[in-house]
């Protein structure tokens, strides 16, 4: 499933929350506007490295593992203090959860922002799968696993826009097994460091205990923003950002499929699925994933390159993309693959420079 198709160019917002200009809960009109530079990336780059990881050292993580549902993945986090990856897949068509009067298609899933989360145990052992439903959250493009004494908190969007079942704010709940929880429950607290945004996505950057927030203006024309906070702080609903920078080092005309934090770069994922031979993606041309950086301190793009990981695989969709906190750090790229209604999540991960 594809994120928005929106790319600017990038301006770093400096001085933490004095510098974001809010004008009726959006980014001011002043940086709205196209650059001739959003879609001249070079196509690759003459390095493989983008930003201190080295898009050459492909590594095969996780081999093509089934989840709890049959549909795309669309990312994936990692509790590193167990051996976990958790994947995030809308929900299903046809399914009869908790609370529903009938089974619901996949339409009416994807716009309601129903979202399945399953727990993937790296060491393989798991006797019974684990899972867990959150109904109107949101798209999943992105989120965060904290771990804590009793299991792990989901950091992910929430208050999903019934117009087009992205989140409008972010939660931090706990992973319960087998359970079903919707958006609107008394426990469920939405944080809004931007009111008037939409597709708030999360992910946490455990190195740093920082928190980062990828979302758009909804305003014309409307732009992709990345804002970095302390974790606590935001747990707290202190939203006083450590960095804001605007999207930059991914072309207009490509698809989003998520990001992450690490150090002083912001990560981002892009591409399409395979398309027939004669399409624009075939699967001959190895596909178009793409893995791109942007240094926080600056604002400017860190190193792009393509990813040719998993490319003898059916379907292949880049789908989400993390860091693994081991002895030595790994940037990781989630690809769904597989035939329609067989979808399966396989991981692949580059190694720190």
């Amino acid at each position: 499933m594809a994120q928005i198709n929106i790319s600017r160019r990038a301006v770093l917002i400096g001085g933490g929350a004095t510098g974001v200009a809010l004008a009726g809960g959006l980014l001011s009109g002043r940086l709205s506007g196209s650059t001739p530079e959003e879609d001249t990336w070079p196509e690759s780059s003459a390095s493989p490295v983008v930003g201190v990881f080295d898009a050459s050292t492909d590594e095969q993580l996780l081999p093509p593992t089934p989840l709890m549902n049959t549909t795309v993945v669309q990312s994936f986090a990692f509790d590193d203090t167990r051996g976990d990856l958790y994947a995030v897949q809308l929900v299903q068509g046809g399914l009869w959860l908790d609370g529903e009067r009938a089974r619901v298609p996949s339409a009416d899933r994807s716009l309601n922002g129903d979202l399945c989360v399953t727990r993937v145990p790296l060491s393989g052992g798991l006797n019974e799968t684990q899972f867990m439903y959150l109904r109107g959250f949101g798209h999943g493009v992105s989120f965060g696993v904290e771990p804590n004494r009793q299991g792990v908190w989901l950091w992910t969007e929430s208050d999903a826009d019934p117009e087009t079942g992205y989140g409008r704010a972010v939660a931090r709940i706990p992973f319960k097994a087998g359970t079903t929880l919707d958006s609107d429950d008394p426990s469920v607290r939405h944080h809004r460091p931007f009111p008037g945004s939409t597709a708030n996505q999360p992910v946490l950057d455990l190195a740093g205990d920082r928190v980062m927030v990828s979302y758009w203006t909804t305003h014309k024309p409307a732009q992709q923003w990345y804002a970095v906070f302390r974790r606590d702080e935001f747990a707290a609903g202190r939203y006083q950002p450590l960095q804001a920078v605007r999207q930059v080092g991914r072309k207009g005309s490509e698809t989003f499929q998520g990001c992450t934090l690490f150090g002083d770069h912001v990560y981002q994922l892009a591409g399409t699925a395979y398309t027939e031979e004669d399409g624009r993606n075939p699967p001959s041309s190895k596909g178009n994933a793409r893995l791109s950086a942007m240094d926080l301190k600056t604002g400017e793009p860190a190193g792009r390159a393509r990813v040719h990981s998993a490319s003898g695989l059916s379907h292949r969709e880049p789908e989400g993309l993390a860091v693994r906190l081991t002895d030595q750090p790994r940037l990781c790229v989630g690809f769904a693959v597989g035939d329609p209604g067989e979808r399966m999540l396989t991981v692949h991960s580059f190694r720190h420079m």
